[in-house]
């Protein structure tokens, strides 16, 4: 009775053992994305990378920062999966863009921010040119108070700062010597706590805490960049090496999805690359979207 209990409980073990070691091997193998570069496209990426997890729980998706020229050396040293960045790969020294595959994901707006309590809601292209080169250092000859300017700027890896200087600085100009950032957010803080400071953020990271500057009358909007009204934006690429792994290119696919843009993309407030009425070349030339 004895031996027949034990055989009986021996069977139910191999049994379970065996069936325990079919359902692992049935079970796919975990994939890793790692993501590293721009903080404006930072706040999108985590919410896509989230979403995508439901869907797809053996991936992992990690979403770092860091600046766009951190993304594309770290994604050209192969040590990422993805370097995402807010300008193309050939306006970075020491990037080989012919080595690196080019994935637009989605249009960052990116607007000039004032401390709200100054009272400035709008500045003509010239006068931000001229608040940039040090030519207007107060406030009041833009018609503010009396109150020097603090020029907050992003730091030299930022495609931000590419992106902005290409749209409001000529041929030959430079910024002026001030504090610098490679954060949105840090400089969003800063633009809060500093009475007289002028900055520029991406819209993502817009709220109620900074003021928001328009430009010459026009209003830092989705609709107005889809044409190029509003001149402030830059492409948000995620580049990846000329064979990424399956689990990357089926997560970049699926963030430039129509899906996915109409969705997650405009709900983060970035803008659909599928609403884009106009193009922008490396050069910063815009031209009608073909």
């Amino acid at each position: 009775m004895k031996k027949t209990i034990f055989s009986i409980a021996l069977i139910a073990i191999i049994c379970w053992l065996g069936g325990s070691w079919v359902l692992a091997k049935k079970q796919p193998a975990q994939s890793k994305i790692t993501i590293v570069g721009s903080t404006a496209l930072q706040p999108l990426a985590e919410a896509v990378a989230n979403n995508y997890r439901h869907h797809h729980p053996n991936t992992s998706i990690i979403v770092q920062g860091g600046g766009s020229g951190t993304g594309l050396s770290q994604v050209q040293a192969g040590a990422v999966n993805i370097g995402s960045a807010d300008i193309f790969a050939d306006q970075q020294d020491g990037i080989n863009a012919n080595k690196l595959d080019d994935n637009i994901v989605a249009v960052s707006g990116i607007v000039p921010v004032v401390n709200r309590d100054l009272g400035v809601t709008n500045l003509t292209m010239d006068q931000l040119q001229q608040i940039f080169t040090g030519k207007i250092t107060n406030w009041q000859e833009v018609g503010g108070p009396d109150l020097p300017i603090t020029v907050v700027n992003r730091a030299h890896g930022s495609g931000t700062r590419v992106a902005f200087e290409q749209s409001v600085l000529e041929p030959g100009m430079h910024a002026i010597n001030a504090q610098e950032q490679d954060s949105n957010g840090t400089v969003k803080e800063i633009i809060k706590n500093t009475p007289g400071a002028i900055s520029y953020i991406a819209f993502a990271y817009l709220n109620d805490q900074v003021q928001a500057v328009s430009l010459d009358g026009v209003k830092p909007t989705a609709a107005n960049v889809t044409t190029n009204k509003w001149q402030l934006w830059s492409y948000e690429h995620m580049y990846t090496q000329k064979h990424p792994s399956a689990a990357t290119s089926a997560f970049i696919k699926y963030m430039q999805s129509e899906q996915v843009q109409k969705s997650l993309v405009t709900e983060a407030h970035y803008i659909s690359i599928h609403d884009m009425k106009v193009e922008k070349t490396p050069s910063g030339k815009v031209i009608e979207r073909k």
